[in-house]
């Protein structure tokens, strides 16, 4: 098992990675390792953690911006802002349960290496719309700073958000500054039983289409829905759908009516109060409606919403498969039986008629180290992808190979 290097402050990692480059040597670089098994695996000499550099730089609750170290717990800078009832508007999704690691693991710097969003991303975006700023070392050991603690326009490369959803591979994060929002006082759900997958992506295309400002929708499989645990939910056995409006509680109210009735053509609907649309979200967030195997394969594909209904029946002709539509069906969870190399180049090429992008989130390591788990890319875009590389880690020495062979 390769050593693993805690440094305690910005300089000593800086210090490590340089040292790396001299020596040509590869780096796994992690927070807590709580998703190491996420992406291609990493064969390093060393592992460099950042769980040392942890805590709360700065917080200034009327100002909406937190700032804290990469290794900061999640949980920490959670329950940070919900003591002044403000919240990460992203609503960054827990990968624990597919990977069998400690909720209280994930750190803030995995969410930005990750770019992690959850249920509320189709309303308030993604994890990156929200980082103001960054402190990072590259791989030439040089420490990079970029943006502040205010939203502006960026002309050039934005580095903010070009480093956010690189997995580790340009630079190691050791701060981060990010915008933060009230949380919202109410919580209602309106859900409906048994649509199809046609159905309830129509359900949730339309209800993004209102001014209701619904801030998350999910239509699960039947199989998937016993996972849950609302149990007056999980009884049914039949397809669920579900849409989130969160706000004011008058405001939550009229919104829900109004919404109920736009959407009375699809069929009946129920209700979920608050408590238990936080406990239903909860599960949604944490993504309990899938299956805690780790030998069972997890793709996660995201698509046109038009086109994700049909990308599940096309599939279901070579799998025996189960399904979620999360962001109206612009976010597909997909758990198949095999992950085999024929079973991942059927996949592909029926994604390809529909123009999705997938990723192989879940499957065993020696699967993760013959296939492209990341979606491949054209050479274009791949040369482009190399050249990035190139410019902030030269040498290759920090986590190569975990999004794409070689690089």
């Amino acid at each position: 098992m390769a050593d693993i290097f805690m440094p305690s402050d910005e300089a000593e990692l800086a210090g490590f990675v340089e040292a790396a480059k001299a020596g040509n040597y590869p780096l796994e670089v992690c927070g807590f390792r709580s998703k190491r098994e996420a992406g291609r695996p990493v064969n390093p000499a060393a592992v460099v953690s950042t769980a040392k550099l942890s805590g709360i730089t700065f917080y200034e609750p009327g100002e909406l911006v937190i700032s804290a170290k990469a290794g900061t717990p999640l949980h920490e800078v959670e329950a940070a802002l919900a003591r002044k009832n403000q919240e990460l508007p992203f609503e960054p999704a827990d990968l624990s349960r597919i990977y069998g690691t400690d909720p209280l693991a994930a750190s803030l710097g995995s969410v930005a290496a990750m770019n992690i969003s959850g249920p509320r991303r189709i309303l308030r975006g993604a994890a990156r719309d929200y980082l103001l700023g960054i402190r990072a070392i590259n791989g030439e050991g040089s420490a990079i700073k970029s943006g502040g603690r205010v939203m502006k326009n960026v002309t050039g490369v934005d580095l903010v958000k070009g480093l956010c959803g690189s997995w580790g591979t340009l630079a190691v994060l050791t701060e981060l500054t990010l915008k933060v929002l009230p949380k919202a006082q109410e919580a209602r759900t309106i859900f409906f039983l048994g649509l199809s997958d046609e159905a309830g992506v129509g359900v949730m295309s339309e209800a993004m289409g209102t001014p209701y400002e619904v801030s998350g929708t999910i239509h699960l499989h039947g199989s998937l829905v016993s996972r849950l645990n609302d149990a007056e939910i999980t009884q049914t056995n039949a397809p669920v759908t579900a849409l989130r409006l969160e706000g004011d509680p008058q405001s939550v109210v009229y919104r829900m009516e109004k919404l109920r009735r736009e959407l009375a053509p699809f069929g009946d609907t129920y209700d979920l109060d608050h408590q238990r649309s936080l406990s239903f979200w909860g599960d949604i967030r944490s993504l309990t409606f899938l299956s805690a195997n780790f030998g069972r394969p997890l793709w996660r594909i995201t698509v046109a919403p038009s086109k994700a209904a049909q990308i599940v029946r096309a599939l279901s002709a070579f799998f025996d498969l189960s399904a979620a539509y999360e962001w109206s069906g612009g976010l597909i969870w997909l758990e198949t039986p095999s992950s085999s190399e024929a079973s991942v180049t059927e996949l592909r090429r029926v994604l390809a008629e529909f123009e999705a992008d997938s990723m192989l989130m879940r499957a065993p390591r020696s699967v993760r180290s013959s296939i492209e788990v990341f979606h491949p890319l054209p050479l274009t875009k791949m040369k482009l992808v190399q050249a990035i590389k190139k410019a902030f880690d030269p040498a290759g020495v920090l986590n190569p190979g975990r999004m794409y062979a070689g690089v």
